[in-house]
């Protein structure tokens, strides 16, 4: 069988800085490698990928008129077909256009044909964080899907948000949820194409309880695999009884897989709510009470899927 080419989407909004990272990634392609880049513009005629341009070990290909994510389909897989057989690369990226829905190209690359062929590895989101942490941007559909999907920020522009903006940048990234597996500056040595292999394939199911000494709560977490398919009506019902089966919960959180779509739910005194979300890396649940989750509630949450978790 023939083995399937990495594959790495870098997304970001309008003069986040993309082409400059993945500039920065192709430096540090270790030699005797062919890489191959496929640059999405939203306008008619391609830019960045005349920035990029020829150069050694590199296959560059355009798809331009529109966001990938709607353009996405017999012109897309054509592109990587072609790119596969005729020049094998060792590494696939993708530029998607700042106006791209990411969630929805990731979905496409997962599915057969493409899933056929391709390895969806780390999504990289490059962020300005002057955008990042202001609400009117975090608002926007768009950028909140880039921000969500993604396994890594890349923070570009960071001498422009100063040491107050980069900080306030730093507190609420920290605060993501899922939380995010590398936050890097583009200008930093943390920027290299090791960033691309992450994450790790998540183990089938573990807990995690921390314990915090200022608070004596206790943090409980629980991951499975993307293939883990959650049943929406047994996740509704666990979540209604979620305060008799956890003793002083404070609070409780998720992303789950439920089939046709990733949702994110969370619980706080006693009421919850769910609402779509662009992550796609695993489903994963967290909460946080006095003491660790109970059997039970590990078996509950056991019980919820459709599908195996490994």
């Amino acid at each position: 069988m023939t083995a399937r080419t990495p594959v790495n989407l870098v997304t970001g909004f309008l003069g986040a800085g993309k082409t400059s990272t993945i500039l920065s990634l192709l430096a540090g392609k270790p030699a005797g490698e062919i890489w191959a880049v496929i640059v999405n513009e939203f306008g008619e005629i391609g830019i960045d990928g005349a920035v990029l341009g020829d150069r050694d070990g590199l296959a560059m290909r355009e798809i331009a008129g529109g966001c990938l994510c709607c353009v996405t389909g017999p012109q897309l897989t054509v592109t990587v077909a072609r790119l596969i057989r005729e020049v094998r690369p060792a590494r696939l990226l993708i530029e998607a256009s700042g106006l791209a829905h990411a969630s929805n190209l990731v979905d496409d690359l997962r599915r057969d044909p493409l899933g056929q062929a391709l390895d969806v590895q780390a999504v990289l989101a490059v962020v300005d964080p002057r955008q990042f942490v202001d609400s009117q941007y975090r608002q926007q559909p768009v950028y909140h899907d880039q921000i969500a999907i993604a396994d890594v920020l890349v923070v570009t522009k960071d001498s422009l948000a100063g040491p107050a903006g980069m900080a306030e940048f730093h507190r609420q990234a920290a605060a993501l949820f899922p939380p995010k597996t590398a936050i890097v500056e583009a200008g930093s040595a943390g920027l290299t194409p090791a960033l691309l292999d992450l994450p790790a394939r998540p183990a089938s199911r573990f807990r995690l309880p921390r314990q915090t000494p200022q608070t004596g709560l206790v943090t409980s977490g629980f991951v499975w695999p993307p293939e883990a398919v959650f049943d929406p009506d047994r996740v509704t019902a666990l979540f209604d009884r979620l305060k008799e089966q956890v003793p002083g919960l404070v609070r409780a959180k998720a992303v789950f897989n439920l089939g046709q779509q990733y949702v994110w739910l969370n619980w706080t005194d006693g009421y919850w709510g769910a609402q779509p979300v662009s992550w796609r890396r695993d489903s994963r649940f967290e909460l946080i009470a006095p003491a660790e989750a109970p059997e039970s509630l590990a078996a509950g949450l056991d019980a919820c899927l459709v599908s195996p978790s490994s």
